[in-house]
């Protein structure tokens, strides 16, 4: 008996081994790409200040952050590692190669990104975001340890006023005692913050992920080259190249300085060059990529956006009929029993593709919206507190998507370890008309996008973009534009 304690003691240990490295090579993965991520975005001139005190603070900061966007990216990858794991212990059960791969590394990983994805969002990114801000007390010593006990009590005082104000909120609403409320703070309260951010997170997605679907169109759009019907490719670059070329002598031109304006005719040679280099760039083009890439993109962005929206009509039905299609919490994962999709690896793969779709579209639509259209990061010439601000939004959507993508019913993957443990998963009415709204709002913006896409495109093929704008174009005759199309033929 002894002997199988100890070899029990002995797998138990190398086990937990096993997980640690894991977990610790994964994670260094991922904060090394996300540092290059920070620094390509970075202000230089933050790190390169003449005091050194500040130089050491931006760079306290700057990992702070980068720590940040890692935990992101983790929680990005929760669900699909998962599924993706899933299948592969259903396709090697019995692999000596895949002994690691098992449900207790798949739990500690979701614990881990949920430990850390709170911290930063509760501590980290307040800490950093004082740390810049602050400059010592008065009369205290300078340097870098004046300005961390500035910080400690900022968010000391900060952390006191969030927490006075949920035992009040919670003493009115359930009408218990101080007591009883500060005794509870752990256990209850604390899960129920959490709760509510979640929650915001959740709620964020469901409105910058059906932007960020419609977004998809213009920005693959404007990325690839699209193909232009009725058109002289060598034709309109020449066209171009003598335009700039005339708008070149002009400005070169001492006598022209007199009469028209200089930086009204250097805006039009710029627009103008910009549009050649387009051009150059469509003429360059192979056939197959001037006529065939961009017809099969939008095709590919159509078909994902038409199955979420189907998965998610699907999922209301079920509903209506089944408590079991709920989302709930999973306390041990049982994985390489069954496949998480009716299609089997297929279904898994386009699962995996959707929730990252999903992922890409949300931090599209986020940074389309008019009110954080001022936090989009620009390549060396984004401030630390911008940094900070990016690193907050990303660990709020990111730390929500399997949240969203279980309750959208994109995954039949349960939640696993705290992130089950959210109180509203379970109630019906809530998880009804997030997914009918969700619906709802990505067929509008759908309809919106292709019907507005088709007109135009139309429009800029027959060039009746050319039109006065005294004409209104979107009530130009489907005959007009034929015979246009006729006429430019012959």
């Amino acid at each position: 008996m002894e002997a199988d304690d100890v070899s029990i003691r002995e797998q138990i240990f190398h086990d937990r081994v096993r997980e640690t490295l894991i977990c610790v090579l994964l994670f260094a993965c991922l904060y090394i790409a996300s540092f290059f991520i920070v620094s390509h975005y970075r202000k230089n001139a933050d790190f390169v200040a003449d005091d050194n005190e500040d130089a050491t603070v931006n760079r306290i900061v700057l990992w702070l952050c980068t720590f940040t966007l890692s935990v992101s990216v983790g929680a990005v990858l929760l669900l699909p590692l998962s599924i993706m794991s899933n299948e592969v212990l259903l396709s090697f059960p019995h692999s000596y190669y895949m002994q690691w791969l098992d449900s207790s590394l798949i739990h500690v990983l979701w614990n881990l990104v949920f430990l850390f994805s709170n911290l930063s969002l509760v501590f980290l990114l307040p800490f950093a975001y004082f740390f810049t801000e602050s400059e010592g007390f008065v009369g205290s010593k300078k340097g870098v340890m004046g300005r961390v006990y500035e910080t400690a009590v900022m968010l000391l005082l900060l952390t006191t006023l969030v927490l006075g104000m949920v035992c009040v909120a919670s003493a009115l609403l359930h009408r218990s005692s101080t007591t009883e409320s500060l005794r509870n703070l752990w256990e209850y309260y604390l899960p129920y913050l959490y709760t509510c951010i979640s929650l915001f997170g959740v709620l964020l997605l469901l409105l910058c992920t059906p932007f960020g679907l419609s977004r998809m169109f213009s920005i693959t759009g404007n990325l690839l080259v699209k193909p232009r019907l009725l058109e002289d490719v060598e034709e309109t670059v020449n066209c171009a190249a003598f335009e700039e070329a005339s708008l070149a002598r002009k400005l070169t031109n001492g006598s022209c300085w007199i009469s028209l304006n200089v930086e009204v005719m250097r805006r039009q040679f710029l627009t103008i060059q910009t549009r050649r280099f387009s051009l150059e760039m469509r003429r360059r083009a192979s056939p197959w990529q001037r006529n065939l890439g961009y017809p099969l993109a939008m095709l590919l962005l159509l078909a994902l956006t038409v199955v979420c929206v189907l998965i998610v009509c699907f999922h209301v039905l079920e509903l209506l009929f089944d408590d079991a299609a709920l989302p709930r919490g999973m306390e041990d994962p049982l994985l390489g029993a069954a496949s998480f999709s009716m299609f089997g690896s297929l279904g898994a793969a386009v699962q995996v593709i959707l929730i990252l779709y999903l992922m890409v579209s949300s931090v599209v639509g986020f940074y389309s919206s008019p009110l954080f259209t001022g936090l989009l990061p620009r390549a060396q010439d984004t401030t630390l507190t911008q940094i900070i601000g990016n690193c907050v939004s990303l660990l709020v959507l990111s730390s929500a998507l399997p949240v969203f993508s279980r309750t959208l019913g994109i995954t039949r993957f349960d939640l696993l370890g705290d992130f089950g443990r959210y109180n509203w998963l379970g109630n019906f009415h809530i998880v009804f008309l997030y997914n009918m709204l969700f619906a709802a709002l990505t067929s509008a913006c759908l309809i919106n996008t292709v019907t507005w896409a088709v007109q135009r495109e139309l429009i800029r093929a027959f060039g009746l973009d050319k039109l006065p704008l005294t004409v209104c174009r979107s009530t130009v005759p489907f005959k007009l534009l034929l015979a246009n199309g006729l006429s430019k033929v012959q």
